[in-house]
């Protein structure tokens, strides 16, 4: 994490700054007439749950891991451009096929959190399919993955890299930002790209020499 630190946090800084700018200009100007989302049995079995905010905006550390772990500067910039190819193949979704996550009643008053009325007003109902909050958590647990097992790392950090990505995915239910199939649809687009990007991608610390290509 100490190599070239300044650097990484400044890309992986930048890089939100880029994505955000995108999601909110397709948010608010949607291309065709937006699509509301349906339930399914999962979305009335998850509850609301004030407290998964705090795994929910947890996200934002979690994805900056895999470039921050990365041994070299090439292998950081590489990884980000996948991470790149990942969210633009969701905002080409969202432009395409724009989505929203349909009104769900709550069981609070939300004037009681007052942070969840922020996080609906940065983070609308919209740009709901594939939900790109899972979609980044699951590239993100697949890459953190992949070099803890690289370094030989501990049964317990394998544990802890799971638990937080299935702590996010259960928190964009859990704060009803999103739906059942939205989340199906994240972690199908994570699961399409990482491994492309896992095979054409530099050698990592810890690999043989020409692996990773």
């Amino acid at each position: 994490m100490r190599r070239q630190f300044l650097l990484k946090a400044l890309g992986i800084t930048g890089f939100m700054w880029i994505f955000f700018a995108a999601y909110f200009h397709l948010l608010r100007n949607p291309a065709r007439p937006v699509f509301e989302m349906p339930l399914l049995a999962l979305d009335h079995w998850v509850p609301f749950e004030p407290s998964a905010l705090v795994a929910y905006v947890s996200l934002w550390v979690y994805v900056g891991l895999p470039a921050g772990l990365m041994q070299t500067l090439r292998q950081s910039i590489a990884y980000g451009l996948w991470a790149g190819v990942l969210c633009a193949a969701g905002l080409l979704c969202f432009w395409l096929w724009p989505t929203a996550v349909p009104p769900m009643a709550v069981p609070v008053d939300l004037k009681q959190y007052p942070s969840f009325a922020l996080l609906q007003g940065i983070d609308a109902a919209g740009n709901a399919c594939p939900s790109l909050h899972v979609a980044t958590a699951v590239f993100t647990t697949l890459w953190v993955g992949r070099q803890l097992h690289q370094i030989h790392a501990a049964t317990w950090a394998h544990a802890i890299n799971v638990v937080w990505a299935l702590l996010i995915v259960w928190s964009t239910l859990a704060t009803k930002q999103h739906v059942a199939l939205d989340v199906a649809a994240g972690t199908l687009l994570a699961l399409l790209v990482a491994p492309l990007s896992m095979r054409w991608f530099p050698a990592t610390l810890g690999a043989a020499p020409g692996a990773g290509r």
